[in-house]
């Protein structure tokens, strides 16, 4: 190893640490790449997020580490995301958006002895809810099926608050792609009315989860078909999507009754992924037809491109 990367003392006071303004720092320590090796880096970055105590600096630090991916830094980065706590001289939103940081660049090494530390703030219900939402989210990048039954806790719990970290939690299930979450899932979405009345939206990320597991999986057919049905647009479209991916032989006659739906959005998926699945045959049909004028417009424009790709 070189000695220049052993000062580094003399390479925090070049990047003027502790006096210069938070972006002469940040850029001064981008610069670090002009000087060292990657090798070098990683050392020099190591000792910045110890001993660097200014929380938007580490940030970018924390940007920087990215392209190196090196267990030793994952490792401080796990300890900064479970321990680092604001004191009396820091912002706290600052220490928040530092430890988001730590799990959204965690999530990057794709690597399960991260899932301790992330689970641990996950499941601790004192803990600030951006926190629990990143790791929620870095559980579902990650993809270890060991998340799975921690993350459909987080959705089934009804004294749980945070809206956003159960939808967090669902789209997580849906990046893993474990097939043991597509019975608890559907069960949800089946027998769960007033919960939904709780958590409004929270049925749209399930739909939007089902889709992204095993579409070929009769249950999860059956429970989109239902939510065709459903009295949230949003919901109704992301079914139709589910769908149209799931290569399902019924796909076509359970999307067409949603062209004479009463919200616009929800025909116009409906026209595209009818679209996408029987050609331009659908769009001359609407045309033709006794649907929405709206839908007729939509309709032409798609033949219209459709004519002209094909000239």
């Amino acid at each position: 190893m070189n000695n220049k990367v052993l000062d580094y003392k003399s390479i925090l006071e070049r990047c003027g640490v502790g006096s210069a303004a938070t972006a002469c720092v940040v850029n001064n320590i981008a610069n670090l790449e002009e000087f060292y090796d990657s090798d070098e880096l990683v050392e020099i970055y190591n000792y910045c997020l110890l001993n660097i105590h200014d929380p938007d600096i580490l940030v970018n630090v924390i940007k920087y580490t990215n392209d190196y991916k090196s267990v030793t830094t994952m490792n401080i980065l796990l300890d900064m995301l479970v321990s680092k706590a604001p004191d009396d001289d820091t912002d706290k939103d600052a220490i928040t958006s530092l430890r988001v940081m730590c799990a959204k660049a965690v999530s990057n090494y794709k690597d399960s002895s991260a899932m301790g530390a992330l689970l641990y703030c996950l499941n601790n219900k004192d803990e600030d809810y951006k926190v629990r939402l990143a790791c929620a989210d870095a559980l579902g990048r990650i993809g270890d099926k060991y998340a799975v039954e921690p993350l459909l806790d987080v959705v089934k719990d009804e004294e749980e608050k945070s809206v956003y970290l159960k939808e967090s939690a669902t789209s997580a299930l849906g990046m893993i792609g474990d097939t043991s979450a597509i019975d608890p899932l559907i069960s949800i979405l089946e027998s769960k009315q007033a919960f939904f009345d709780k958590f409004t939206f929270l049925k749209e990320k399930i739909v939007e989860a089902l889709g992204k597991l095993n579409i070929n999986n009769k249950k999860i057919i059956k429970a989109l078909k239902a939510s065709l049905m459903d009295s949230s647009p949003i919901v109704r479209i992301n079914a139709i999507e589910a769908i149209m991916n799931s290569e399902d032989e019924d796909s076509v006659k359970f999307i067409k009754p949603c062209l004479r739906d009463e919200d616009n959005e929800v025909q116009r998926n409906a026209l595209i992924a009818l679209y996408n699945l029987e050609g331009k045959s659908i769009l001359n049909e609407v045309i033709a037809g006794n649907y929405s004028d709206s839908l007729k417009l939509e309709a032409k424009d798609l033949l219209k491109e459709y004519e002209e790709d094909n000239e």
